[in-house]
């Protein structure tokens, strides 16, 4: 969505976006490694990819550069923090953020993931590599009783707490009457669902099912019954 907006803006250069997605391509011949802190292997792959920038108009003249200043990037490769760094010389002031980018790849690519969450909090804001926080009640206003809520959960979450506080909120249980019930789907435990469910049904209850994954063969009746 960010570079959507940005070429709209024309903010970032084709040829640019290109080599950032595809990087160098074909036979390169790189020079002698001039530095001692990358081994040739490392040297090879930088050497390709500055190799190729400098044929962008921003970059032009980065391979000579870096060979002849290359102490002055050992800063961006050894830091923990490089997506951080300062660029060497001018090109901290010459290139845009995205292109810095494009010159982070080459020596720290370990670190575009977050170089990329910067550059859309600088472009777009921060609310936009934040997750949304779950909001129940607009899920639940837009439900009906025809229409189940479904969690699709990611490894490690629990939405337990936070369904079990909307209960309370809603007066779905209380000390005279609790019009809640929730199962842990597995095996033999289908029978108690469709239970629990036509009960509900009839008597309005609510009806949580946990870990649908490890009941899928059940997964195709239970569509039925929604149906």
């Amino acid at each position: 969505m960010t570079t959507k907006i940005l070429f709209g803006d024309n903010e970032i250069d084709m040829a640019e976006w290109r080599f950032y997605l595809s990087g160098p391509s074909g036979n390169i011949d790189e020079k002698p490694n001039p530095t001692d802190w990358l081994d040739d292997l490392e040297w090879q792959n930088v050497y390709k990819q500055l190799y190729v920038m400098d044929t962008l108009p921003a970059f032009e003249g980065i391979t000579e550069y870096f060979i002849n200043f290359h102490k002055k990037f050992k800063k961006v490769f050894d830091s923990p923090d490089a997506h951080e760094e300062p660029m060497p010389g001018d090109w901290n002031t010459k290139l845009n953020s995205f292109q810095k980018m494009i010159l982070l790849k080459a020596i720290r690519p370990d670190k575009i993931t977050e170089a990329i969450k910067n550059y859309i909090c600088e472009k777009v804001g921060k609310r936009y590599i934040e997750p949304p926080t779950m909001n129940l009640a607009a899920c639940f206003a837009d439900s009906a009783n025809t229409q189940p809520l479904v969690f699709v959960l990611s490894p490690g979450s629990d939405p337990i707490a936070l369904f079990m506080s909307f209960v309370d909120k809603m007066g779905m249980r209380s000390s005279e009457k609790d019009r809640v019930e929730t199962i842990s789907l597995g095996q033999g435990q289908d029978k108690k669902a469709e239970k629990m469910i036509e009960t509900g049904k009839i008597q309005g209850n609510w009806v949580l099912l946990a870990n649908c994954h490890l009941c899928i063969s059940w997964m195709p009746k239970l569509e039925a019954i929604v149906e």
